[in-house]
């Protein structure tokens, strides 16, 4: 049978993942509608610009956009795939996955689809969320045939095809990257496959279904959240017990069956700050392990905050003329990780936002990756690494711009081991 290239491809969600997979299609001449509720998004795109930090999207967006690969709307129009890239929050604080915007993608999507359609959820799912979405769309169009029902002759073909990649390395990684996809049926999979195809050069590996290809993602991003979280508790460990935990990690690491991850002030970012959660909400009473390493990571952000109360009461009591309100305190870094924008779960931010509440003198941020500040820094001023002048340092973030900087003076708070003299 011969293979029906792609021609024209709707990417539902522009954001951190949508817009640069939009794009890696897009350079690859096939037509892709983006679909995005946020006007100032779709405007932003169209003029052929970014409202994100990643590297080389920027050119490949202007590029396609101006050759006329790619185009963002606030409506969804027909197309031969959907690729729905929507977040997956938490309802309230019991982190049970909340499901409401792939609900609503789904429910957006359904006036436009006809029969061959390819529907793909990337969105990082709890185990079951592509079979909720199939049903979503089967209600919204009982014209149609779904695979939950119809098998192998199925109207529509789904399936779930989970994101991989490294914020700040997304380009690259989409294309290199295998990828793991699990289609309703076997046909499902394999047309997802030759979706992928276009511009993958890792493999795509099919797996027996959704629901593996669901937990295949989450098992990742949970292994390495308890490697984390062994780290960030060594980091604990050592400072009851006034060790060096980056010198006792690099010796333990010479072990050539150990491979300790780093500590930092915890875990960030929308995938292993959360996807953990969604297995322990499927199996609670299994997913033990899963479950506290989840709470030590979630801990650390307060425990990095009383070591900050502690080094303004250590400068407080060298300096007993002064008071709070004459202590400025430095933050160096809010996202969740180094060289990037991301604020997505950043602890740094936690940890920035809860010093902002608590202390009553001057707060200076550096973060050289946002030209404004977040909501909740209260009276904090973003600031130029030299121009920081500081009681009190705290290291949050280590990007690139603040390893070669010279250890500053006064009270140190490094969560990175940027400044490991300083310990």
């Amino acid at each position: 049978m011969t293979i029906q290239p792609f021609k024209r491809i709707s990417v539902i969600g522009l954001g951190y993942i949508g817009l640069p997979t939009a794009a890696m299609f897009a350079s690859r001449k096939v037509e892709v509608i983006g679909v995005d509720v946020n006007s100032r998004t779709v405007d932003t795109i169209n003029r052929g610009g970014i409202h994100i930090v990643e590297p080389d999207l920027d050119m490949i967006v202007h590029a396609s956009v101006h050759e006329g690969y790619l185009r963002a709307t606030l409506e969804p129009e027909p197309a031969e795939a959907f690729l729905i890239a929507v977040p997956t929050p938490f309802k309230g604080d019991d982190h049970e996955p909340d499901l409401h915007y792939i609900e609503s993608a789904a429910k957006t999507i359904a006036p436009v689809l006809c029969a061959g359609n390819l529907v793909v959820l990337e969105s990082t799912s709890p185990v079951g969320a592509t079979e909720a979405m199939a049903g979503w769309l089967a209600q919204a169009r009982p014209d149609l045939s779904f695979p939950q029902d119809a098998g192998e002759t199925s109207d529509i073909r789904i399936a779930h095809c989970p994101e991989r990649v490294l914020p700040g390395k997304v380009m690259q990684e989409l294309i290199s990257n295998d990828r793991v996809i699990g289609g309703m049926t076997r046909r499902c999979s394999e047309r997802a496959a030759e979706l992928y195809g276009t511009f993958v050069t890792g493999e795509c590996v099919i797996a027996t279904g959704p629901r593996v290809a669901e937990m295949a993602k989450l098992t990742e991003n949970s292994f390495r959240d308890v490697n984390i979280a062994f780290a960030n508790e060594l980091s604990m460990i050592c400072d009851r017990l006034d060790m060096d935990v980056w010198e006792l990690i690099r010796l333990a690491n010479r072990h050539p069956r150990v491979n300790i991850l780093q500590p930092g002030p915890g875990v960030g970012g929308h995938c292993i700050a959360v996807d953990p959660w969604f297995i322990v909400a499927s199996a609670p009473a299994e997913a033990r392990l899963i479950a506290m390493a989840r709470e030590v990571n979630d801990a650390k952000p307060g425990w990095v905050l009383e070591k900050v109360r502690a080094a303004i009461g250590a400068h407080l009591s060298q300096n007993p003329d002064r008071t709070a309100r004459e202590v400025t305190v430095a933050i160096y870094g809010l996202a969740f990780k180094p060289d990037i924008d991301d604020l997505r779960e950043s602890p740094a931010l936690d940890i920035a936002r809860r010093i902002a509440a608590e202390h009553v003198g001057p707060l200076r941020i550096v973060e050289p990756n946002v030209t404004t500040l977040p909501e909740g820094l209260g009276a904090g001023v973003l600031c130029d690494l030299t121009e920081i002048r500081a009681e009190v340092h705290v290291m949050l973030v280590d990007h690139k711009d603040f390893k070669n900087a010279p250890r500053p003076d006064g009270q140190i708070v490094d969560a990175r081991g940027v400044w490991k003299d300083a310990h």
